[in-house]
């Protein structure tokens, strides 16, 4: 073999990275990988694991952890974000939690993640949870109910827990702190510390209607200004990371959460909202949005940009 066709060989390595540089980031990192029953993820900002086994056997308690990678900072709480948690109606809650009710996962061919749940005796209706990612940033959660039984004013209560991110906003139609504009008012510590935000009046009344009387953990929620659009977000000034939670006005009639500091750090969005016929299908959605020096402005435009799908 000629000196030259050792340089040429030589050479090849090089030649392949310099093309790769070029190409887009690969589809396959926003998919979710399976390994048993969990779901491992990292899209190159975020990474970490949904409906982990460690602490829950398997059973879904949404993405814990959730490592943003840029800085290494751990950006979910041991209960994890975006979970199925309460699962209530005019009549009934079903079970503790949705985090405690048997599920089974399936990869789809796209790289998302599926889980569905069963009726049982506890449960009189089948669920099914889709998560999806869209961006390297940006989570989508679709969840469908068929119920076995007319369920009235049917409520997935979808929590997120978080580490750090002291200070959390909700959109309101009239903000006080801008003239009662629309826009984000933060959640302060005072004499209350459950705070809800309804979509309405109706949607208000909703809360009053004895299902958060029911044990374990009843809450007295206070009923704060009506929201402009679903959206709440929460903010880490020393990271300079934000979270966004968003949803079609359709399909949430209300966005939760204590003061900022309260040590749940969580934000729960109430998703339906509304009666389920028997034999019917109901679908709500959700979007999960991490990012650096995510602005008011900048969040409600995610948000428009979201909707407009």
């Amino acid at each position: 073999m000629t000196h030259s066709h050792w340089l040429l060989l030589a050479l090849v390595p090089l030649i392949i990275a310099v093309a790769r540089a070029g190409e887009p980031a690969a589809a396959a990192t926003l998919a979710f990988t399976a390994e048993g029953k969990e779901f491992r993820f990292d899209t190159g900002m975020l990474k970490g694991t949904l409906r982990p086994e460690g602490r829950q056997q398997g059973k879904s308690l949404g993405l814990q952890p959730l490592i943003e990678v840029g800085a290494g900072t751990s950006v979910a709480n041991p209960h994890g974000i975006f979970s199925l948690y309460r699962l209530l109606s005019a009549d009934a809650r079903y079970g503790t939690a949705g985090w405690d009710w048997a599920s089974e996962p399936k990869l789809l061919a796209d790289g998302a993640a599926e889980v569905r749940w069963s009726a049982d005796k506890d449960h009189p209706f089948d669920m099914t949870a889709v998560y999806r990612w869209s961006a390297a940033n940006t989570l989508d959660l679709q969840v469908t109910v068929k119920p076995q039984q007319d369920l009235k004013c049917f409520e997935l209560f979808l929590a997120s827990y978080f580490n750090g991110f002291p200070a959390t906003f909700a959109y309101v139609r009239e903000n006080p702190d801008a003239d009662g504009k629309p826009g984000f008012v933060e959640v302060k510590k005072g004499a209350v510390v459950w705070h809800t935000f309804p979509r309405d009046e109706k949607t208000a009344a909703i809360f009053a209607d004895g299902r958060w009387k029911r044990p374990p953990n009843p809450v007295d929620w206070k009923i704060m200004p009506q929201l402009a659009a679903p959206i709440a977000l929460r903010r880490d000034a020393k990271t300079g990371l934000a979270v966004v939670l968003m949803a079609p006005v359709e399909d949430c009639f209300a966005i939760s959460m204590p003061f900022g500091e309260e040590p749940h750090r969580s934000v729960y969005m109430s998703l339906f909202g509304r009666d389920i016929k028997a034999g019917e299908s109901a679908t709500a959605r959700a979007r999960l949005v991490i990012g650096k020096d995510i602005s008011d402005e900048k969040a409600a435009e995610l948000y428009k940009a979201y909707v407009r799908k």
